[in-house]
């Protein structure tokens, strides 16, 4: 059932809404919430959005609890095809927690806060940027990977990257769900602007695996899972671009390299200065590589998962 979480007024007489679909049966009261569509220009988590909701409706005699489904906390970046919140030049993901009474990004991040509340667990999702491509990955702090990594393990993911406390931002929705005891993980996958089936239908067979992990749907056809890696301590290389040009690459996504292997070429687009090469820096699980093929000095091409 389709439900408004907040509402603001607009210039001609538009609103803006933030709606989420409830898909609630049973007795049970556990709730699972999946948001999406913080950054206007991730579109990864639309589509898992629409099949879940699909599955569910399909599947309600399966389902004992609740599932909120939040597919545009930005609706007007996904409008105008922006990351950040139009008008504004602001990234919703730093207006965490938000408050009643300010901005109207502050007062819809303070909605969605209050929606969300009381929740067992909420996933995050996101998708890359419109420069790389990520393998489907969780990624959480050192201080939440003890509560959180069990879930994580659940979600079908390729890997699971336990950041420093130090990188995780206060003010995004994950950390201020996290602090009020609602167990949030954050999924980055696929790239920006963009939908990737596989990636999706991976995570919708996660997603499913945790319901039934949870006893919020019974087990009947229950999908089968890979187990990811979990980075607790294992570094990350990166791959840094030796100048600008057209980055062509030349190992497939997602596999495993190592060091000195040879991945692509920076090419100068007038002809006159020879290719760059670009080798792995270290062996490891090829996680994020450049899909914007225009690069300059120093601009991310690659990132690797250290092999232990």
């Amino acid at each position: 059932m389709a439900q408004t979480v907040a509402k603001f007024g607009l210039p001609v007489g538009e609103q803006l809404k933030i709606l989420k679909n409830s898909i609630s049966a049973g007795e049970a009261k556990k709730r699972l919430c999946i948001v999406t569509g913080t950054h206007g220009d991730e579109l990864e988590g639309q589509y898992i959005c629409c099949e879940l909701g699909r599955f569910l409706n399909e599947n309600i005699n399966r389902l004992n609890g609740t599932v909120d489904i939040y597919p545009a906390l930005n609706p007007l970046g996904i409008d105008t095809i922006m990351r950040g919140i139009p008008g504004y030049d602001l990234d919703m993901n730093r207006t965490f927690p938000g408050t009643k009474h300010g901005t109207m990004p502050e007062m819809a991040a303070h909605a969605i806060m209050e929606d969300i509340s009381g929740a067992d667990v909420c996933i995050d999702i996101h998708a890359s940027n419109i420069f790389l491509r990520e393998l489907p990955q969780i990624r959480m702090s050192v201080p939440t990977a003890k509560t959180l990594l069990p879930y994580g393990e659940k979600l079908n993911v390729d890997f699971i990257w336990v950041h420093e406390s130090a990188t995780v931002l206060e003010s995004t929705l994950a950390h201020s769900l996290n602090s009020i005891g609602v167990k949030t993980l954050v999924v980055e996958m696929g790239v920006g602007m963009r939908i990737t089936k596989e990636y999706c239908r991976q995570l919708m067979d996660g997603i499913i695996n945790l319901l039934v992990s949870m006893e919020m749907l019974d087990d009947t056809e229950a999908p089968k899972v890979r187990k990811p890696i979990i980075s607790l301590d294992r570094a990350v290389g990166f791959v840094n671009s030796p100048a600008a040009g057209i980055f062509v690459p030349s190992v497939e996504f997602g596999v495993s390299l190592n060091e000195g292997d040879y991945i692509g070429d920076v090419l100068d687009p007038l002809g006159v200065k020879e290719p760059e090469k670009v080798y792995a820096p270290c062996g490891g699980l090829l996680f994020t590589l450049r899909e914007y093929p225009v690069v300059y000095g120093g601009s991310l091409i690659a990132r690797i998962l250290k092999d232990n």
